[in-house]
């Protein structure tokens, strides 16, 4: 389908689903697209109507000069969504993804109704660490932090890991641009107080073999939330749509049934 061309941005979305659906809005993690989602799609629900799209920087989208600002990114989300008229949506957010989550529910709870933290957190690393990331990238090039980024994200024997040509292919495929400019607002965003606020239901999953946002740390953030649900998938690691699309696809769809979303 055609980009949505919002005053400023042209960004590369995908809506699928019947109009009158139940809506489901999924955002993707730094260096990847919307294409995380692929094999996870067809083992959900039928009759979600479901958006994803690519982050600013990212995939299709257009990609403006670092830095960005979380706000900058929430707004993207927001605008989206009111394009294509998608209230009281579960939002699923992946790691930077969650981030946004995060930040769109406490600012607009009527596009809202429903969180699924995936590999995520309230804050994620430290400023001083995504400051060297970034400076890396802007010397060498995204070359400089594949392997490094792909052992945080598929684990201690990431090297033999299935999913590795595919996540390395798409975390090499990311303008450098627009990593560096998403990597500048995770470095600036801290939501412990603000998810704090937040009673709506909540899913939180978490990968085994995660060292970008370790289990540790998304239950952490999970219990901000009251009456939160915590599940966690062993032997994934950080991308589990990517990594395990089945077992993915049947924790989301419990949680979408317990909460009568579908």
């Amino acid at each position: 389908m055609p980009p949505v061309f919002l005053p400023d941005l042209r960004l590369n979305a995908e809506i699928s689903g019947p109009p009158s659906g139940p809506p489901l809005v999924m955002i993707h993690a730094l260096g990847t697209n919307l294409h995380i989602w692929d094999e996870v799609l067809p083992l959900l629900p039928p009759g979600l109507r479901i958006l994803r799209f690519d982050l600013r920087g990212h995939g299709g989208s257009d990609v403006p000069s670092a830095p960005y600002n979380m706000g900058t990114l929430i707004r993207d989300a927001e605008r989206l969504m009111d394009h294509f008229a998608m209230k009281d949506s579960v939002i699923l957010g992946l790691s930077i993804g969650g981030l946004i989550a995060q930040g769109l529910a406490v600012k607009r709870l009527d596009l809202v109704r429903a969180m699924i933290l995936s590999n995520t957190a309230a804050r994620i690393g430290r400023p001083e660490q995504w400051q060297a990331r970034i400076a890396a990238i802007r010397a060498t090039g995204m070359e400089s932090l594949t392997d490094a980024t792909m052992e945080r994200w598929l684990g201690r024997k990431w090297r033999d890991h299935p999913a590795l040509p595919r996540l390395q292919h798409t975390f090499l495929g990311t303008d450098p641009e627009g990593w560096m400019g998403c990597a500048a607002a995770i470095a600036g965003t801290d939501f412990f107080e603000t998810t704090a606020t937040l009673t709506l239901p909540t899913l939180a999953i978490a990968g085994a073999n995660d060292g970008s946002t370790p289990p540790d740390l998304v239950r952490e953030t999970a219990e901000l939330i009251r009456g939160h649900r915590f599940a966690l998938m062993r032997g994934t690691g950080h991308i589990p749509p990517v990594e395990k699309p089945a077992e993915y696809a049947a924790i989301v769809t419990q949680f979408l049934m317990e909460i009568a979303h579908v």
